[in-house]
């Protein structure tokens, strides 16, 4: 009875008992090399799974077994200073750690990335895509999806974010507590054939802004999405001289470099400047203030994706035969980086 029971040890009894995530423990035990954790805990990993006779399970199991591939637009290094990119692909890890489901990963640096993907039985990308490189990743594996990228018209699977429901939200927020001076801090991504990747949320803030009479074309402005641009970005906004009453940033990195430039130059938020970020990473509540942002289910996105890949491999699956778009809500959380502006003297 006992010997039964070892054998059937999962990936969740391995990660509970060296006290590391299930995610962690698939990598080690798929040798992925990107992993970045000591000998001591790889080891540690492997004891356990040879003590819970893992390798046995797996080796019954193995013809059972998926194998998917998640392949990324950014390098393994951008990823690393990315927390929303990195929540996306933690999301796939983690689900296919609790359904054994084996991961290859790719980067769009690697070289030789087709031939590490093919023989899968599904494909995940993340990240921003043109169509020559949409049909290739379509042609390498009948069964891909991608992953926060949306198309003019729907001719691939997508899954991506409501952004035009969450600015017009976070623009309402600010519009309610009186604010008519809004600048804009966003970043341009671009393809891979220099295109410029269309921006939504930059889209959206200027369709609100027409919309309510506001005026806005001093006050948009564009670097990448870091912490590094939205603070020089923001010196640049004070070095000009005429200040908003408030800035969404498109994304909460960019957020939390203007916050500390406004600082450095003796503002103080929100009293006199009030400033919204975008994705919720977990930093942004440790902000001071904390900062109130747009909440973006990354990892529930990532993992979504995976599930929808394993369920285009079932034997029972509907055949498809049409391209689906599967948009998430995001919401607002709001916390102390924002008040009425300041009336003037």
């Amino acid at each position: 009875m006992r010997k039964d029971f070892i054998s059937m040890a999962t990936i969740k009894d391995i990660a509970q008992k060296a006290s590391v995530s299930a995610a962690t423990v698939s990598r080690i035990l798929n040798q992925d090399d990107t992993l970045s954790v000591t000998d001591e805990t790889k080891q540690r990993v492997l004891k356990v799974a040879q003590e819970l006779n893992y390798t046995k399970h797996l080796k019954n199991t193995v013809e059972k077994s998926i194998s998917i591939g998640i392949f990324q637009w950014y390098s393994v290094f951008q990823e690393l200073e990315d927390p929303y990119y990195q929540a996306i692909r933690v999301g796939i890890e983690k689900y296919c750690a609790d359904h054994n489901i084996h991961v290859v990963r790719a980067f769009q640096s690697d070289c030789n990335y087709p031939d590490t993907l093919k023989d899968l039985q599904g494909l995940i990308c993340i990240g921003k895509f043109n169509k020559s490189q949409i049909k290739s990743f379509q042609k390498l594996n009948s069964n891909t999806i991608f992953v926060d990228m949306k198309t003019p018209k729907i001719y691939c699977d997508t899954i991506n974010l409501d952004f035009q429901q969450a600015v017009t939200e976070a623009l309402d927020y600010l519009y309610d507590l009186g604010h008519r001076k809004i600048a804009y801090l966003g970043g341009k991504e671009v393809l891979a054939d220099n295109s410029v990747y269309f921006e939504e949320r930059k889209d959206t803030f200027i369709n609100f802004c027409q919309e309510h009479s506001i005026d806005h074309k001093s006050f948009i402005y564009e670097g990448d999405y870091s912490a590094e641009s939205g603070y020089n970005m923001t010196k640049q906004m004070i070095a000009d001289g005429d200040l908003p009453t408030a800035i969404f940033s498109a994304s909460d990195p960019l957020a939390i470099g203007a916050m500390r430039a406004l600082y450095e130059n003796g503002y103080k938020i929100p009293d006199d400047i009030s400033i919204i970020g975008f994705d919720d990473i977990s930093v942004a509540s440790f902000s001071n203030p904390p900062l109130t942002t747009i909440h973006t289910p990354a990892e529930f996105m990532g993992e979504y994706a995976a599930h929808y890949i394993l369920l285009r491999t079932k034997e029972d699956s509907l055949e498809q035969q049409t391209p689906i778009r599967l948009t998430l809500p995001c919401n607002l959380v709001v916390r102390n980086s924002c008040a009425a502006p300041r009336k003037q003297s």
